[in-house]
């Protein structure tokens, strides 16, 4: 039977594709290479400086993840959230994995505001329209991401 976490049904997820991207120095949206994976800025900017942390090499979820490998992803997220703490207004970070669109692991760091909108400020991220987002732009986000860089090397 086919499994739907086998290597050939997600060899194609989008998670999959910008990890390929990042080892190609290809991907704009770029923040740094981690020793377990990727970390760049999401495509869509709902909330400012919200960042993906991408494993290389992608497995389907975290529990496929073997130790000691699943602690340094997990504490690279938590360095990733540390950076873009540093470098926003941000209140806080929202931390979230979920796979069931991309059935590939890619933890969301999601910096939460005191400016969001009331019906927003205590919702989960997914009820912002993130279609109607901003999208990462190369110029307007190359400050943001130099922010986070040097961030991440002090």
């Amino acid at each position: 039977m086919h499994h739907p976490f086998d290597s050939q049904s997600v060899s194609t997820t989008a998670i999959h594709r910008m990890v390929a991207a990042c080892q190609a120095g290809t991907y704009p949206a770029l923040i740094a290479r981690f020793s377990s994976g990727w970390a760049v800025l999401g495509q869509s900017q709902f909330l400012r400086g919200y960042s993906l942390l991408l494993p290389d090499p992608v497995v389907p979820h975290l529990n496929a993840m073997q130790s000691p490998h699943r602690e340094q992803f997990l504490k690279d997220m938590a360095h990733l959230g540390d950076a873009v703490l540093k470098v926003t207004d941000a209140l806080r970070i929202n931390y979230a994995m979920f796979g069931n669109v991309e059935p590939a692991l890619h933890a969301h760091v999601i910096p939460r505001y005191t400016h969001e909108a009331p019906e927003l400020k205590t919702a989960h991220p997914w009820a912002y329209d993130w279609a109607q987002a901003p999208q990462f732009d190369q110029q307007r986000d190359a400050a943001l991401l130099q922010a986070i860089q040097d961030a991440l090397q002090g």
